[in-house]
C-alpha cells in the first residue's frame, strides 16, 4: 500500500527513482544540508554530487513503507534494497521542510 508524502519528499523519492541527481537536487533549498554513511553535504551543488556518485556507486531501489512525525521533522522509513553489502535494509529518513523545499535531510539505519 502505497503511502502519502509531502510533495517535497514525494518528489525527493521520484527523482531518485530516476537516478536523476540533477532533479534530487531541486527537490532541496539552496542552503540544504544532507547527512549521510558519516558525512554531511550543504547546498544544492554538494548534494548533486552526493546523488550521482551514491547512484554509481550503488544498483538500489528504495520504497517508502511508513511516515511519521517526530518534532519538526518528517521521518520516513524506506525498505532499500540493491547490491550493497547488507541489503536489504530499512533506512530512515528525517526530513525538515521550509517553504515547499527540503532543508534538511538525514539518512539512517
Amino acid at each position: 500500500m502505497a503511502i502519502a508524502l509531502p510533495k517535497p519528499i514525494a518528489d525527493y523519492f521520484a527523482a531518485d527513482a530516476a537516478k536523476d541527481a540533477d532533479g534530487v537536487a531541486r527537490c532541496f533549498s539552496d542552503e540544504a544540508i544532507v547527512r549521510d554513511e558519516g558525512h554531511a553535504y550543504s547546498g544544492r551543488d554538494a548534494i548533486r554530487q552526493w546523488k550521482t556518485a551514491s547512484s554509481q556507486k550503488y544498483s538500489y531501489t528504495v520504497e517508502p513503507v511508513a511516515i511519521a512525525m517526530e518534532g519538526d521533522r518528517t521521518v520516513v522509513t524506506g525498505h532499500v534494497a540493491g547490491d550493497f553489502p547488507g541489503s536489504p535494509v530499512d533506512l530512515r529518513y528525517g526530513f525538515t521542510l521550509d517553504g515547499g523545499k527540503i532543508a534538511g535531510l538525514e539518512i539512517v539505519a
